[in-house]
């Protein structure tokens, strides 16, 4: 069985933000989603018009890697190295990344019946992994018969 973690994470999350976009009607951008930034490194909001599709297929993707996580866990997921000080001689420090779109992300998700709340923060629910594991599986057998020399990765499940 093709798992996540046997495909590219590009393409995964790629192919996970089409069918968000497609087929989950609870997960859409709010009216702020236009105007807002994704962190405090950030000047301006993102230029591509469906980031709000790819932030919740990483999310998705990173919730199935890295079990229950929280809205601080995923911030410090998505924060960055900044240079602090005026001349930015000083050493980088890390600045996490903005809260609200995580969070307005994982409730979404929660509606759509991907992601369920637990005592140490938000996992994925069966018909959330499942669906994961459906798209690997569907970009492996793509991929392997892009390259015929992938195809041993792509093995029948056990049992079988």
């Amino acid at each position: 069985m093709t798992a996540v973690k046997d495909v590219p994470a590009d393409v995964l999350i790629a192919e996970v933000a089409r069918y968000i976009k497609e087929s989950v009607p609870q997960v859409r951008p709010p009216v702020w989603a236009d105007c807002v930034k994704t962190g405090p490194n950030k000047t301006r909001p993102p230029a591509d018009p469906d980031w709000w599709y790819v932030r919740a297929a990483s999310v998705l993707r990173k919730l199935y890697l890295h079990g229950p996580a929280g809205v601080g866990r995923l911030r410090g997921a998505y924060s960055y190295r900044a240079k602090v000080g005026r001349y930015k001689t000083r050493p980088e420090r890390t600045r996490k990344a903005g809260g609200a779109v995580i969070r307005k992300i994982l409730q979404q998700l929660e509606q759509a019946g991907l992601v369920a709340r637990g005592r140490r923060g938000r996992s994925l629910t069966p018909e959330g992994r499942s669906l994961l594991d459906a798209i690997a599986a569907k970009i492996a057998r793509e991929l392997a018969r892009a390259r015929p020399e992938l195809l041993k990765y792509t093995a029948p499940p056990r049992g079988q």
